[in-house]
């Protein structure tokens, strides 16, 4: 099954470009599905149809659905989250104070994504179209898995084994709340089913992700941050999508400061992003509501590409041998060496860009080498092992 996800600052018009791309692939005649995880659900409001947590056709070949992330949320938080309101509850908090912290704030997204691979299990369709959240939540759902990784491989099975021998012991003497095998095993299933969404959508052959911008500059900086830490995690970005670009044809000179904005804009877009290919999507003249202007509107956006190919065939990370040396190359466009950071562990390497950290589990080939030097040179760290 063929993933692509859209995402791009609040605005940009991702919901339009998302379901314009899901009817495009339905015309090829790929059996099509494209569902919402954006928690402000707007996909309904671009078919001009009602939309709820089932799969509704709504163009021949096409269904959508807008997930219901609070019962995603209930049947993989339920255990968790009634341990965590009865160490609240322990601590004083009254019983909205425990009800309202026992839910940590974006996992509602990140639940609704793990349908992926509920998709890709059934086998009932060839694409899958994900119109994500924001960005900031899109790179927070896609940062977690790593992260969860890390914690389960190294923590949580000694802090199983300490909560079974000691728990009880500590629940007599303070009377403190102890997780039970239920908790840990809610955990355990929570990391698996992420994780199995990592391993899908990083499959470069399968899953790509495309960025919305316009042609403004917050949005742009926006993007390229997002590039990177996409980057970083292993996601492969195959398209930007710039879109509302102001018309050729209109010349009212009250329009001309905002068209040579756009202008330099686009010039920074092609040349930042490059070797991606950047689409372009002009200012519709109404608003893009409904199948048959989104099909207008995705036939201009793709013009004679397939909407489901990959359009750009490089992995993120790569690992060749030069010489008597292995160089591990990790794509970082936009990344500075000010907010660089590389560690090495016997087991793994650790890169921090900005705010997010990757711990990059080393192979074989690579874990009996040292690391004899780090480079970061236009977007791209290679880390030399000899």
């Amino acid at each position: 099954m063929r993933t692509i996800l859209f995402t791009g600052k609040g605005g940009v018009g991702k919901t339009t470009v998302a379901a314009a791309t899901a009817l495009q692939c339905a015309q090829a005649g790929l059996r099509t599905a494209i569902m919402s995880t954006d928690p402000a659900h707007s996909l309904a409001d671009s078919f001009d149809v009602d939309l709820d947590g089932e799969l509704t056709e709504v163009a021949p070949k096409c269904w959508a659905t807008q997930l219901d992330a609070t019962e995603r949320m209930e049947t993989n938080w339920g255990e968790i989250r009634g341990y965590l309101r009865d160490v609240f509850d322990w601590a004083g908090l009254d019983e909205v104070e425990a009800e309202e912290l026992s839910i940590i704030p974006g996992l509602e997204e990140i639940f609704a994504l793990t349908d992926i691979t509920t998709f890709a299990r059934s086998g009932d369709h060839d694409v899958l179209i994900v119109d994500c959240a924001p960005t900031a939540e899109t790179i927070r759902f896609l940062s977690l898995p790593d992260v969860l990784s890390w914690y389960m491989d190294r923590v949580f099975p000694v802090g199983r084994r300490l909560t079974q021998s000691l728990g009880p012991v500590v629940q007599r003497l303070a009377h403190v709340p102890v997780a039970g095998d239920q908790v840990f095993g809610a955990a355990e299933r929570m990391y698996q089913q992420l994780d199995g969404v990592r391993e899908l959508l990083r499959d470069g052959e399968r899953s790509t992700v495309r960025l919305v911008v316009n042609p403004e500059k917050m949005v742009i900086a926006e993007a390229r941050r997002t590039y990177t830490y996409l980057s970083l995690f292993g996601y492969r970005v195959d398209a930007v999508v710039a879109n509302r670009l102001l018309p050729d044809h209109i010349g009212d000179p009250w329009f001309s400061q905002w068209k040579a904005s756009q202008v330099r804009h686009l010039e920074s877009i092609d040349e930042g992003f490059a070797p991606l290919p950047v689409l372009r999507a002009e200012l519709a003249d109404a608003e893009v509501v409904g199948i048959d202007r989104l099909d207008e509107f995705g036939a201009s956006l793709y013009g004679d590409r397939r909407a489901d190919d990959v359009l750009v065939d490089r992995d993120p990370l790569r690992i060749e041998r030069h010489g008597d040396h292995m160089v591990m190359s990790l794509d970082l466009p936009f990344a500075t060496k000010r907010e660089l950071e590389v560690t090495r562990s016997p087991d793994e390497l650790f890169v921090r860009v900005g705010p997010y950290r990757r711990a990059v589990l080393l192979p074989d080939s690579l874990r009996r080498r040292e690391v004899a030097g780090a480079s970061l040179l236009d977007g791209v760290l290679d880390v030399t092992f000899q």
